[in-house]
């Protein structure tokens, strides 16, 4: 599948607060906690607690949340399927769109139970 100017614009409006309890309830009912689904956003994007916190109380959209972003060094690392779209093929003019699918490769391995080492791309 391809990504288009919409689909990029349309995830990119998109408010960050609405999506997270949608990440937090599919990992919890996978055994997972809440601090875990943190740790994994902490380590994509470089925000602290207080930080992400802020973004999810201020409401901010996807754009603005990856924006703000300080992006792991490793995150060219995530790699694979999420929602029929190969991360690694997505083209770099639609950034928010790929940050959108890595973030979400990061939580589908979470929710999967994978290693917490290995979801952080640990070299």
């Amino acid at each position: 599948m391809k990504v288009t100017s919409e689909k990029n614009e349309k995830v990119a409006q998109m408010i960050f607060a609405s999506i997270y309890p949608l990440y937090l309830s599919r990992l919890e009912k996978n055994g997972r906690t809440k601090e875990e689904l943190d740790q994994v956003l902490t380590w994509l994007t470089g925000f602290d607690q207080d930080t992400l916190q802020a973004l999810i109380n201020d409401k901010v959209t996807f754009r603005t949340f990856f924006e703000k972003a300080n992006m792991h060094p490793n995150a060219h690392l995530i790699k694979g399927v999420v929602c029929g779209y190969r991360i690694e093929e997505i083209a770099d003019e639609f950034e928010v769109y790929k940050n959108c699918r890595r973030m979400e490769k990061l939580i589908d391995e979470l929710a999967k139970g994978r290693k917490m080492e290995k979801i952080l791309r640990k070299t």
